[in-house]
């Protein structure tokens, strides 16, 4: 069962990052530790999430080195 795009948002959300809308379905989303780091997810919440937006959430929600969660 592939996850769904709210579960995404979730999971940036619960890593402190903040979301703004972008253009149709597109938001974007920062950290603001991380200033330089975007993240652009397409698609409504209830849609199911590509491949490559998993991967690159689960990269970004685990801490980096010397970073506290």
């Amino acid at each position: 069962m592939r996850l769904k795009l709210r579960q995404l948002k979730a999971m940036l959300r619960h890593s402190g990052f903040t979301s703004r809308p972008g253009k149709g379905s597109h938001s974007i989303w920062t950290h603001p530790k991380r200033p330089t780091i975007r993240l652009v997810l397409s698609g409504s919440n209830g849609s199911d999430a590509r491949p490559y937006q998993v991967t690159r959430v689960r990269h970004l929600h685990t801490p980096q080195r010397g970073e506290s969660p």
